[in-house]
This record gives structure tokens, C-alpha cells and sequence, in this order.
């Protein structure tokens, strides 16, 4: 151990340039790293999007809506969150959710107008209520938009 000590201070230290070499590959490598994390979330973005405006509700969508809302039953919750999409698939950004716009349905897309047909044939007539919200707000733009089903007595 005594010629470990004596070795370890016995070396001059790293230059200042060698250093500075140091911080810029960690950098870098910080660098690459976070820009191969946005390339593999764009690449998730890209196919979820394609799904989205492309694929038609499956069965395990429907059954994860089930399975949420059964959750929040156990929970004693009226209502569930049980589907979520960004505001960009929205034929307006999302802007008639985020207004209240009474005809907001008629900015659906994809998946999220086939719930919403869903919905009108299977929930509403069962006494299901849905209603659409904005649930984030990066950068101050409206982000996510959720569906929030709900099933509470109704009041007069």
C-alpha cells in the first residue's frame, strides 16, 4: 500500500489542456447521447402518430379502457382518464377542447374520433358522459389531450 501512495503522489496531475480535452469529449459524449434519446422519441412519435391516423381501435385499446375504468370503480372514482393523444392530431391543434367549443368533436381524428364514435353508439346510451381536456401545457401550448369518462348520478 506504501508503494501505491508514493506512486499515486508522484505523478504529475493532468494539464489544465488535457483537462479542458476532458470536459469537451464529455460534452460530446453527453451530446450524442441526448440526441440519440430525441431521435428514438421522434421515432416513437412518428409511429404512434402513423397508428394513430391510420389504424382503427383494437381490442386491447378496448379492453384497456375497460380495465381503467374498472380501476377507478374499485378506486370509488366517477370518472377515469382513459385515453390520451397530443393536441397536434386534432384538425385544429386542439383549439376547440381548449375553448369549450361545443362542436369540438368535429376536430377528431383517427383513433380519437372512432372512441368518440364509440362512445356515442356504446357509452352515451348506457349513461356515460366523455368529455375532452386539455391535460398539459408546454410552453404554454396546449399538449396532451385527454378523454375522461365518466359515469357520476346525475344531478338536478
Amino acid at each position: 500500500m506504501a508503494d501505491l501512495k508514493s506512486s499515486v503522489s508522484s505523478e504529475s496531475p493532468p494539464s489544465a489542456k488535457d483537462l479542458r480535452k476532458t470536459m469537451v469529449e464529455e460534452q460530446l459524449a453527453e451530446a450524442r447521447k441526448q440526441d440519440q434519446a430525441r431521435l428514438r422519441d421522434q421515432e416513437k412519435l412518428t409511429a404512434f402518430t402513423d397508428d394513430f391516423l391510420k389504424g382503427q381501435v383494437n381490442d386491447d385499446e378496448v379492453a384497456r379502457v375497460r380495465r381503467l375504468v374498472m380501476n377507478a370503480v374499485k378506486e370509488g372514482k366517477y370518472e377515469a382518464m382513459v385515453y390520451s393523444f397530443p393536441s397536434d392530431l386534432c384538425s385544429d391543434s386542439g383549439r376547440a377542447i381548449n375553448s369549450g367549443d361545443p362542436r369540438w368533436p368535429e376536430s377528431l381524428q383517427g383513433k380519437a374520433k372512432q372512441f368518440y364514435e364509440r362512445y356515442l353508439k356504446y357509452g352515451k346510451p348506457q349513461g356515460f358522459k366523455l368529455k375532452a381536456m386539455i391535460i398539459s401545457f408546454p410552453g404554454g401550448m396546449p399538449g396532451d389531450v385527454g378523454f375522461f369518462l365518466g359515469w357520476a348520478p346525475e344531478t338536478d
